[in-house]
């Protein structure tokens, strides 16, 4: 998404600085009007002394470390924006730290996949209400023509907001999965699925984007050939369900959506599990793992 993201900018009037950590996709940006970035320090230097605005989109994993390298090259009075998928229990003392060097960490979940640039990202933001209002231009830009966004409160509750409603998508995309191997290996013989899902996508009660691009999956590949069903976990239904062990409150859907993930990556595959990697690879651009 960070490659939409600052396209949308770009080409809504924001003055766009790309970096990166490989060195083609910087290219690209600049094809849509971006200025290039190669290192750190140059990001920094085309700001020409305004107050830096940094907008990252990485891995989980890697955000400690980058976060680490940037403060290190960064002024004071900075906004650093994490935009990724991030623990909002770490997003908390990230942002305790960004504030020890004199800068503001906001939290912007961000919604919308592959499909961000042309429907508009939906964002879910938590931090510094101020700083906040300094960045809400671009945020306005990024919701059009069909996005929204919203600040929840305080440091992670951005990340809070968009880890739940990853949680959510989970368990979605397993009733659908589901429902779909119930057609497909039920009492009739050859039922069209994907004819079923175009009938579902008009007025019924599970008319959704999600069915929409389930449809369209099986339209493409009925059989789901070459697709192994091995379906990845990005973290958030985890923290999702760490967090409500905590607070005591039973997520069954969820838990059970997330166990059939896990068991997909011990070898546990079957029709479902292929169609949940074929609905990720429609509405994120995720890898599909070939059988």
């Amino acid at each position: 998404m960070g490659m939409q993201i600052a396209r949308k900018l770009s080409e809504g009037g924001h003055e766009v600085i790309a970096h990166n950590r490989s060195k083609a996709p910087i290219d690209e940006a600049v094809t849509y009007g971006a200025t290039a970035a190669y290192e750190k320090a140059d990001v920094v230097h085309a700001f020409d002394g305004e107050q830096v605005v940094l907008w990252v989109m990485i891995p989980a994993d890697v955000v400690d470390s980058e976060l680490e390298a940037w403060l290190a090259v960064l002024p004071q009075n900075s906004i650093i924006i994490d935009g990724g998928n991030s623990d909002f229990r770490l997003t908390a003392k990230r942002a305790a730290l960004v504030a020890s060097k004199g800068s503001v960490l906001l939290d912007v979940g961000t919604s919308g996949g592959v499909w961000g640039y042309e429907n508009g990202f939906s964002m879910m933001a938590g931090g510094d209400a101020d700083a906040f209002k300094k960045i809400e231009a671009s945020l306005q830009t990024l919701a059009k023509p069909r996005g929204a966004y919203q600040h929840f409160g305080p440091s992670g509750s951005g990340h809070y907001v968009k880890m739940v409603h990853n949680a959510i998508e989970y368990g979605m995309m397993e009733s659908l999965a589901e429902g779909y191997r119930m057609l497909k290996e039920g009492p009739y013989d050859d039922m069209d699925l994907a004819a079923a899902g175009e009938v579902w996508q008009h007025g019924s009660v599970v008319t959704s984007w999600l069915n929409e691009l389930t449809r369209q999956a099986l339209a493409e590949n009925p059989t789901l050939e070459g697709i192994d069903g091995f379906v990845a976990e990005s973290g958030e239904a985890r923290w999702t369900l760490e967090a409500a062990k905590e607070k005591g409150i039973p997520l069954p859907a969820i838990q059970t959506s997330f166990d059939v993930r896990l068991a997909s990556q011990k070898g546990e595959i079957n029709f479902a599990t292929k169609l949940l990697a074929a609905m990720r690879n429609k509405f994120g651009g995720h890898a599909i793992n070939k059988e």
